[in-house]
């Protein structure tokens, strides 16, 4: 996970952005500057009048995937079903501001929501869609998966002790629980262990592909019901695909979790790593949320317990269900 930064947002704000544009793209200085209505926490983003956006890393640990952006979004794009950010230009640190930031165009749409998608099954065979279409681009010189994509790409492995941290402190404060597990909401410690056992056993032996690393509702846009863009490639790489499966528990449920599961493929040994990957990041939500915001603890036992199912379900067995 990346450090937050010291005020939480890196000091950025419009008129930080308006001088960063007057100072090195003069061209474009008499634009309003506005922020966007839905931001991310990695980046901050602002409208450039109508057609353009400039987006700012919030933190160091963040900066890195301006130049691999820039550098590698236009080399994917001819090779995907929807658009993807157009790259216009990359700024430089300046006017008091510490990183790397880019220019692209606008795209259209709203970020993915189930009250704007009129049909969740082709919506799931969409992103599918989009998952193996970038699976093919050519990964020769991709960046290998690594610190830049938080370790998306690579086993999930590395947030080992962190999962089984998060194991044990739900457990030690009853989620664990044997009553709750059945009946009460609470996460089943011996499944959840289970699972990520069954994740780490599961090593990826592919040859490295493209993978974007945050296939997420918020990173999706939609119009007209349909997908239309994929945003947010600061944690792509070339690696292992497993960590763009975890949607299938995050935003798909029955016949569209179905319809994406047959449409996406991959084997059973990436499905293993997809629920490890869904498992750790939902677990270290709950553990940090459990406490403050039952509302968002609730969501994230829902998913916990949807891959819980979906291991008792794929699992035990090597069935040809998943290809």
């Amino acid at each position: 996970m990346a450090p937050n930064p010291p005020d939480g947002r890196a000091g950025i704000d419009a008129a930080l952005v308006k001088r960063l544009i007057a100072a090195q793209f003069p061209q474009w200085s008499e634009l309003p500057v506005r922020p966007v209505e839905a931001d991310g926490w990695d980046n901050r983003t602002y409208r450039i009048g109508d057609a353009m956006t400039a987006r700012l890393p919030t933190a160091a640990g963040y900066a890195p995937a301006v130049a691999k952006e820039n550098h590698w979004l236009p080399r994917l794009a001819p090779g995907l079903p929807v658009a993807v950010p157009p790259i216009l230009a990359q700024g430089e640190p300046g006017e008091g501001y510490a990183f790397p930031w880019s220019v692209r165009g606008w795209l259209d749409g709203e970020t993915a929501a189930h009250d704007r998608i009129d049909d969740m099954e082709r919506f799931a065979v969409s992103v599918a869609d989009f998952i193996r279409a970038l699976q093919r681009c050519d990964a020769t010189g991709g960046p290998q998966a690594g610190a830049h994509s938080w370790w998306r790409g690579a086993s999930p492995a590395y947030y080992d002790e962190e999962t089984r941290r998060c194991l044990a402190a739900l457990e030690r404060r009853g989620e664990g629980g044997a009553e709750r597990g059945a009946g009460g909401g609470g996460v089943d410690i011996g499944r959840a262990a289970a699972v990520w056992d069954a994740a780490l056993a599961a090593e990826w032996r592919g040859a490295p592909v493209w993978f974007h690393g945050d296939i997420a509702s918020g990173n999706l846009l939609v119009a007209d019901g349909r997908l239309t863009a994929v945003i947010d490639f600061g944690t792509s790489g070339v690696g292992d695909p497993a960590c763009d499966l975890v949607i299938a528990w995050g935003m798909f449920s029955g016949d569209s979790r179905e319809a994406f599961r047959q449409a996406v493929g991959q084997d059973d040994d990436t499905w293993a790593r997809a629920r490890g990957w869904s498992l750790w990041k939902t677990l270290l939500t709950l553990t940090e949320c459990v406490d403050s915001d039952p509302e968002q603890a609730a969501g994230c036992r829902r998913v916990i317990e949807a891959v819980l199912a979906d291991h008792d379900r794929f699992g035990a067995s090597r069935g040809s269900r998943l290809s």
